[in-house]
């Protein structure tokens, strides 16, 4: 399998990526059929958009595995969006949409069905490839890719997916912002993540934004609202993102990442620091993973209990204060820094040991392979 993934994972890079600036804008050659029934330039872009990518974008159920009071077991469902990459079936979505699913079923627009099986997964990036079989003879339409790099606040973007469960439904809006952060679940924050107004609900996740060029600019993820319903604020993981992590996934699964070693850090904040005397910037080392590249550069954990209200801290180990002469603010922060290295480059790290500062230096490493869900 892993040898079938490397060969097609370059024939899926060359077909979704490589194509970049060879792929035509949607075409508008039934314009002048529409434009008959007296609808406007916008709105002919807005139908002719729709036609073309709507095949490409995918109905995702999930199946959960859940227990009731006497441990039996309970199928629960739940559903999604997903674009297809490539004819063969490589499925984009977000990684929440498909976690600890037990069962994924993928419906086309024309109704056609198909179990999928993850390919792989990003957890930093909220980012999931599924599979689905296809006969040789239905290759399935994938979805045209843009750019996210020149993208501009106030251009129109399309919204195509699956709010709750209504297959196949279009939002339009603006770009409302650029450069936001967004936090994935376990605490990374996802970069330059795109602010958009369109409509998005429960059910679009992992569905594409659209520019009106008809090509993929980013991947519709998250909403800010109170009622868990569209506030008009809604937020996509930049397509250039995905040009990043899609390749690692498709030939080992996970993404190659720097891995430094260090777990259950905490940042000192101001109560913090004046509580336990500390100073008023960086994060406590609680532990350090064995045979890490921290541990074989001699930094050190805690070992010293202490309890604080409700909350239990290791203490007594190394306090990172900074990285490669870079104040370490705090945890994320510093996840960051890391992640923007390579395995094998060396980094200059200054920690705080019984109240004298040392300089430690750390070769990272690859990191290891994620657990599967």
């Amino acid at each position: 399998m892993k040898n079938i993934l490397k060969k097609s994972g370059l024939i899926i890079f060359t077909l979704f990526f490589a194509a970049i600036g060879n792929l035509e804008p949607v075409s508008f050659a039934d314009s002048h059929k529409l434009s008959k029934r007296k609808f406007t330039i916008d709105e002919i872009n807005n139908v002719t958009i729709y036609k073309k990518i709507s095949p490409a974008v995918v109905n995702i159920t999930t199946t959960m595995l859940t227990y009731d009071f006497f441990y039996d077991v309970i199928p629960k469902s739940g559903t999604g969006s997903g674009m297809v990459i490539d004819p063969r079936g490589y499925i984009l979505t977000n990684h929440h949409v498909v976690e600890n699913a037990a069962k994924l079923d993928v419906t086309l627009l024309d109704g056609r069905e198909y179990t999928a099986k993850v390919v792989g997964f990003d957890i930093n990036n909220d980012i999931a490839i599924i599979k689905i079989n296809v006969p040789q003879d239905k290759k399935l339409q994938y979805i045209p890719v843009g750019t996210s790099t020149d993208l501009m606040v106030g251009q129109k973007v399309l919204a195509i997916g699956n709010p709750f469960g209504l297959e196949s439904t279009l939002t339009i809006g603006v770009i409302s912002s650029l450069g936001r952060t967004l936090k994935s679940k376990n605490n990374r924050l996802i970069q330059n993540v795109i602010q958009t107004d369109a409509a998005i609900n429960p059910g679009n996740s992992g569905g594409p934004l659209i520019d009106s060029q008809g090509k993929l600019i980013g991947m519709n993820t998250a909403i800010f609202s109170p009622s868990k319903t569209s506030a008009g604020i809604g937020f996509a993981i930049p397509v250039s993102t995905m040009k990043r992590v899609v390749p690692d996934l498709l030939n080992f699964g996970y993404v190659k990442r720097p891995y430094f070693g260090v777990s259950n850090a905490i940042t000192i904040t101001k109560p913090l620091s004046k509580v336990l005397n500390l100073p008023k910037s960086g994060i406590i080392v609680q532990k350090v993973i064995p045979n890490s590249p921290a541990a074989k550069a001699g930094i050190r954990g805690g070992n010293n209990v202490v309890r604080l209200g409700r909350y239990k801290l290791l203490l007594g180990g190394d306090i990172i204060y900074s990285v490669d002469g870079n104040k370490v603010k705090n945890t994320s922060a510093f996840a960051t820094y890391i992640e923007s290295k390579n395995p094998g480059d060396k980094i200059e790290v200054e920690v705080l040991r019984g109240g004298k500062f040392y300089k430690f230096t750390v070769m990272l490493e690859n990191i290891p392979r994620p657990k599967k869900d």
